[in-house]
């Protein structure tokens, strides 16, 4: 059984695509590039994401996107309510109650990401949560350095090609969902070991 998983955020256990998709726009408005629209989010999204934003605002400077998404965040989350996915709360607790240790590296404001941690009724879940971190590379690579993880148990959990190709540059696990921001065409490009297509099936590899 796996014994460790390390998890992506946004888009694996946050439904916020859409709320995300408003900090974007209010990025690129603020900046007087184009808004755009969630397939073309999910088309052109590369991570890390100063690389996306440099598609769409070249020259931005990253203390700048982020100061702006801090705060076009919140306010799209007065417009489209984030939530967890269905089911994962229920699946999240049960490999917490099987011994399984999880840990969050996300690339998302601490600050949000807590609260809605909080309001997922997640806390506790998690043994550590990594929040701001740009490139999962290294945050991986440090999350492993400290911890001294069995490499053949422990597997890291994405919703982009860049998380899939972070565990691997780890010697990890991979696995992608398909519910986020990357669909199953690109993803299975990265060759995860592993594509989950609903939380049966990840409950199903995590727990054998």
């Amino acid at each position: 059984m796996i014994r460790n998983i390390v998890f992506d955020w946004t888009g694996v256990i946050n439904d916020n695509i859409l709320t995300s998709l408003y900090a974007m726009n209010y990025i690129f408005k603020y900046c007087g590039a184009r808004e755009i629209t969630v397939e073309e989010m999910k088309r052109e999204i590369v991570m890390p994401y100063p690389l996306f934003y440099e598609k769409f605002v070249p020259g931005t400077k990253l203390e700048k996107l982020q100061e702006l998404y801090k705060i076009g965040y919140p306010e799209g989350r007065k417009i489209h309510p984030t939530r967890c996915f269905p089911g994962m709360e229920k699946i999240l607790k049960k490999f917490k109650e099987a011994g399984v240790n999880m840990i969050i590296i996300s690339s998302d404001h601490a600050d949000h990401l807590f609260e809605e941690m909080e309001d997922y009724g997640l806390n506790g879940i998690f043994s550590e949560v990594y929040a701001d971190t740009v490139d999962k590379r290294e945050g991986l690579k440090k999350i492993l350095e400290k911890h001294e993880f069995n490499h053949d148990n422990t597997i890291f959990i994405g919703d982009t090609c860049h998380e899939i190709d972070s565990g691997k540059s780890v010697g990890i696990m991979t696995g992608a969902v398909v519910w986020g921001f990357q669909n199953e065409v690109d993803l299975k490009k990265a060759m995860p070991d592993y594509i989950f297509r609903n939380v049966e099936e990840l409950e199903k590899i995590i727990l054998k």
